[in-house]
């Protein structure tokens, strides 16, 4: 299965590497680094490499790559999922998942990497599990490990890797019981010139914080299942019962965990919450150029659009942009070819504008196309889709807890062509 794993930072600098067969030479990452090269931006690196003998199979996180390396042929999903689980692993035990948080709790790393694979196959990938076993990190622990020699290993064998729920660990208590969920949604759009989307999808996700006593048998249910078509679930999520009357019904992990992703992929589901009017255009004569870009709301159901962000990648030949901003701010790097313009919250009655001319190089010809403008956005209390939670219930507990729900959509690859 697994034989080796490497990360990665933005550099290229292999600063960690964990081997659970024989050791394997780092040079076998040379073939990573020239589809790193090739790659304009680091999401575009192919997830499945493969080499004279072995297979690479990588994900990008938190401006880190974990590499592994496989030598004999696997599901490449199966790998990636694992992947994923170890850095999500990183970000519950420490809070974060950069180079400078990993290298700050190397040794606890390699304990949880020890512990999550056996022999190269997976073996205890949920965190409630991994916790009994290998204690997070905290200052009085560490400074007692110095003074001691111990470690953050535990002397006993976790209560759920032997239950039929190994997701959860028995015994749980607390003195207010609460679960809530974050339902999050990103567009991927493409819209031409015209207004037109040419295509359109949503990525969805739900996140649950449950810190409930005892065992609880949690039902969710939906206002339009139908939505969902093409969904990924936790472990915990009884498939069968989903499948015949379209609710999720789960004993919860304890803590934070993703309880499902979904995929929507039909376009005449999605909606596109902005319009952008704009024209870019360099002339023929003389050196300069003239841009114009108003954006408003559109399909936002009467919520407020925040973070509303505007990036374009200009051709090598502009040398400088003045511009006026009739709301937030732009900014133009001379070295990269980025503009940006960070407008903040969109404003219905008085729409944000952006207008003024670009400095084009003497004797270079004029772009052959023009460059796509790329949003960003947020909008609260909002999943543009129209997936709404109806009910939540609770069995096998007599207490009442208290429930939330809340809703985010955000702009994923949100591109308009000029």
């Amino acid at each position: 299965m697994i034989h080796s794993l490497f990360l990665i930072n933005h550099l290229g600098d292999i600063f960690l590497e964990k081997h659970w067969k024989s050791v394997i030479s780092r040079s076998v990452c040379d073939y990573f680094f020239e589809a790193r090269e090739k790659a304009v931006d680091p999401e575009n690196v192919p997830p499945v490499l493969q080499t004279p003998h072995h297979y690479l199979i990588s994900i990008y996180r938190g401006k880190l790559f974990f590499l592994s390396v496989i030598q004999t042929e696997v599901p490449p999903l199966f790998v990636i999922e694992f992947l994923h689980r170890v850095a999500d692993t990183f970000q519950d035990y420490f809070g974060g998942c950069s180079e400078s948080v990993i290298s700050d709790n190397v040794v606890i790393v390699y304990e949880l990497l020890e512990e999550m694979l056996d022999n190269g196959f997976p073996l205890a990938t949920e965190s409630n599990v991994l916790k009994e076993m290998i204690r997070p990190p905290n200052i009085l622990r560490s400074v007692v490990n110095t003074l001691t020699g111990g470690s953050n290993v535990g002397e006993t064998l976790p209560q759920g890797q032997l239950s039929n729920i190994p997701w959860r660990r028995a015994g749980v208590k607390y003195t207010n019981n609460e679960a809530y969920f974050d339902v999050t949604e990103e567009i991927d759009a493409i819209v031409d010139k015209s207004g037109t989307t040419v295509s359109a999808e949503i990525q969805g996700v739900i996140e649950a914080c449950v810190k409930l006593s005892g065992m609880p048998d949690l039902t969710m249910s939906f206002m339009n299942p139908r939505l969902l078509d093409d969904v990924s679930f936790h472990p915990c999520v009884r498939f069968r019962r989903w499948e015949s009357e379209r609710i999720l019904s789960f004993i919860p992990p304890d803590g934070n965990f993703t309880l499902m992703t979904y995929h929507i992929s039909s376009q005449n589901l999605v909606a596109i919450p902005v319009y952008v009017k704009q024209s870019i255009s360099f002339f023929e004569a003389g050196s300069c150029g003239r841009l114009d870009i108003t954006i408003g709301p559109k399909q936002t159901m009467g919520k407020t659009v925040e973070d509303l962000k505007v990036t374009v990648h200009m051709p090598k030949a502009v040398l400088n942009a003045n511009l006026t901003a009739s709301q937030g701010n732009y900014t133009y790097d001379f070295t990269t070819k980025l503009l940006v313009w960070d407008i903040g919250k969109l404003n219905p009655q008085k729409l944000p504008n952006l207008r003024g001319s670009l400095s084009m190089q003497t004797g270079v010809p004029n772009p052959e196309e023009n460059p796509s403008l790329n949003i960003d956005l947020k909008i609260q209390q909002l999943a543009i889709s129209g997936l709404k939670v109806s009910r939540l219930d609770m069995y096998g507990e007599t207490y009442k807890p208290f429930k939330g729900v809340k809703y985010v959509t955000k702009a994923g690859k949100f591109q308009v062509r000029t």
